[in-house]
């Protein structure tokens, strides 16, 4: 796929759907999903809705404790265990884990995620935001795929972001070896990274019948902005001087629940079946960058991107550094 195949379809769903509207008159008895990051923010709201329609949902978590909290008052069938996309002997672990209860996976909703932190080291030595964001979900996605392969029609959806805008991946010194740290730009990396991973898996999941996007979720409040202080905030423009979401963000800015509507869109909607890899916002396919508009920042999808042959090239790097790790 191209930034030609990034054409709009006609989806009665818009920027403000619920991900209980994305999914009504859905049945998804049988169903088996992975939520990383599932208990907190969009992912919690993707939990809730998927189990709500008989999905079985499996929940990542690092902190047992947190997640048993947040968890408590979603009902249906959800099992917790213990991964953290960080270190990848523990997604090694949960996948073994569970390898041996399922029979099957039929949707990976890689969403868990961290934003504009200060720079950080994980694994051996990538630059955080890239290693969680991507090589976490790719080491995660890798080891689920005998589970996928055996799913009739499985979908993956990747989270990625209007920050993929930032920046394409920095092939020559992706781990900020050299240059100087820059949270956004990072961050923004790691974002083109989701988008061309789910690129690259829609040709590899070709075979079992299986489908990958990803998805700009829209601007939300959530636990994502932990490490961005009150200052920097009002200065983008999502608060006020008090501290308070400014008029913007008001306008703009989706609830969980509607910030979870596209991924389960990406998910169940039959209008992205022949789509494979395409990346999607406000419950539809993305219309690429349109550069004369003024809301160029906020919509569409940058051609870096969506480009086939610099996501088989972050898959070949993703499986070097893996196979290093």
């Amino acid at each position: 796929m191209s930034a030609a195949d990034q054409v709009p379809v006609a989806s009665p769903f818009h920027a403000k759907s619920t991900a209980a509207e994305v999914l009504a008159g859905l049945n998804l008895t049988g169903k088996t999903a992975i939520v990383t990051g599932g208990y907190s923010g969009i992912g919690l709201e993707t939990t809730r809705a998927l189990a709500a329609k008989g999905a079985k949902v499996i929940v990542p978590v690092r902190t047992a404790e947190k997640a048993e909290t947040a968890l408590a008052d979603v009902a249906g069938d959800i099992t917790a265990v213990t991964m953290d996309l960080a270190d990848i002997p523990s997604i090694a672990s949960f996948a073994n884990t569970v390898a041996a209860e399922l029979p099957h996976l039929d949707l990976l909703i890689n969403n868990a995620g961290i934003m504009a932190c200060p720079m950080g080291r994980v694994g051996p030595g990538w630059e955080s935001q890239f290693g969680i964001n991507h090589m976490g979900h790719f080491a995660l996605t890798q080891a689920m795929m005998g589970l996928l392969s055996a799913a009739k029609a499985p979908r993956v959806v990747a989270l990625s972001s209007t920050a993929h805008k930032m920046s394409p991946v920095r092939w020559g010194d992706i781990q900020y070896i050299e240059a100087d740290y820059d949270k956004w730009q990072a961050y923004g990396q790691a974002k083109t990274a989701n988008a061309l991973f789910a690129n690259a898996l829609s040709r590899r999941l070709k075979v079992t019948n299986g489908l990958a996007f990803s998805v700009h979720p829209g601007g939300i409040f959530t636990p994502l902005q932990r490490h961005l202080p009150q200052e920097e905030m009002i200065a983008l423009g999502w608060l006020d001087d008090d501290g308070a979401p400014s008029e913007l963000a008001k306008q703009g800015f989706k609830t969980p629940e509607q910030g979870a509507a596209t991924t389960l869109w990406a998910a169940t909607s039959p209008l992205l079946e022949g789509k494979p890899g395409v990346y999607c916002e406000d419950c539809n396919i993305a219309a690429p960058t349109d550069p004369d508009s003024l809301t160029t920042r906020f919509f569409g999808v940058d051609g870096h991107a969506t480009d086939d042959e610099a996501a088989e090239r972050l898959w070949e790097v993703s499986e070097a550094l893996l196979g290093a790790a």
